[in-house]
């Protein structure tokens, strides 16, 4: 299957895509986005968005979420992160930015972590796409062991990686990640439902520079 996605992604998951759950997952969500015309996010060239914007030598962290956003005009390709016009900032980045600026003191001044991909974090959803207004709409359906392959693939061929696993769903992954070759950081989800239980005072944002740092690599500006 010739999947539109960055070439060294595209070499690296090539066996993925020729796999019988992978041809099912693409006949589902080409079904959705047809019966649900502007209703399932992101919009459909951005649903690797992830992988075009951060290419695999690249990756340093690894910030995994759940699904996208549900609400139209935020969910655009990259977990956590929306449309630079999008105003008031989706509320799990909200509290995102807050412990950002708690642990070094940055401000972040519009939605978009595009610049964070292009440092090197690969801003992972476990399922990519979403319909509107129906959070786990997109659940069960192949995105799950798509994901997990990803993540395989940079277990082993990468070392001194940071994965940062928000939440129950993204802290399932940790188990295909050797944590004597990586460094894995777990908290709750940044949402407003689970915030105050433990991702305020994480400081993954400034554990993750240490680790990049003594491993020989340079840290993200976040």
């Amino acid at each position: 299957m010739d999947v539109k996605i960055e070439d060294s992604w595209k070499t690296i998951l090539k066996d993925e895509f020729s796999k019988p759950y992978f041809s099912n997952l693409v006949q589902f969500v080409k079904e959705e986005y047809r019966c649900y015309p502007g209703r399932i996010f992101p919009k459909g060239n951005q649903i690797f968005r992830a992988f075009n914007e951060c290419p695999f030598d690249k990756v340093k962290v690894v910030i995994l979420g759940q699904d996208p956003y549900p609400t139209k005009g935020h969910a655009h390709g990259l977990c956590f992160s929306a449309e630079k016009g999008v105003r008031p900032f989706p509320k799990s980045l909200q509290n995102i930015f807050k412990e950002l600026e708690s642990d070094l003191g940055i401000k972040k001044e519009h939605p978009d972590l595009s610049d964070w991909a292009k440092q090197g974090v690969l801003l992972l959803n476990t399922v990519l796409t979403v319909r509107e207004g129906e959070a786990g709409s997109h659940q069960n359906k192949g995105w799950e062991l798509f994901t997990d392959a990803v993540i395989e693939q940079i277990n082993q061929r990468k070392k001194n990686v940071v994965f940062m696993l928000w939440g129950s769903k993204a802290q399932q992954k940790a188990m295909n990640v050797n944590d004597k070759n990586h460094l894995i950081l777990k908290t709750v989800h940044p949402s407003p439902l689970s915030a105050h239980r433990g991702f305020f005072g994480c400081k993954h944002f400034s554990k993750a520079n240490e680790y990049l740092k003594i491993t020989g690599q340079h840290g993200i500006h976040w």
